[in-house]
């Protein structure tokens, strides 16, 4: 089994028991090595309520690589209050099958200092 399809395994775990509805959506997180993703999704109704990523020319004039810790912070500061400008305050946190650590553990620091709970 490779590393990735072990992760591509845990997600589907997680992904069975967690679900975004609109009164708290799911914060979903997927990375690559050169940027990083972030999706507020509300699963009911199929919709993307906030999202954020280091490819954003706004993200891009604070950080020049889109792939480390402080590009992350920068990406959860900013979907969170995308989410907080929609009305949303609570999410349910879905690492993707990462580990919570790195750049996983900043989105989430970043999201937590600027309002939203999980």
């Amino acid at each position: 089994m490779t590393r990735e399809s072990a992760r591509k395994k845990r997600h589907e775990r997680i992904r069975n028991r967690i679900t975004g509805t609109p009164e708290r959506p799911r914060m979903n997180i997927s990375r690559s090595l050169n940027n990083i993703y972030v999706q507020v999704i509300d699963d009911l109704a199929g919709n993307t309520v906030a999202a954020a990523s280091t490819e954003e020319p706004q993200v891009r004039e604070e950080v020049s690589h889109g792939g480390n810790k402080k590009a992350a912070r920068v990406v959860g500061k900013l979907v969170a209050q995308r989410a907080k400008e929609q009305g949303v305050n609570k999410v349910v946190f879905d690492r993707g099958g990462y580990q919570y650590h790195g750049r996983v553990r900043e989105v989430a620091e970043a999201a937590r200092e600027n309002g939203l709970e999980f």
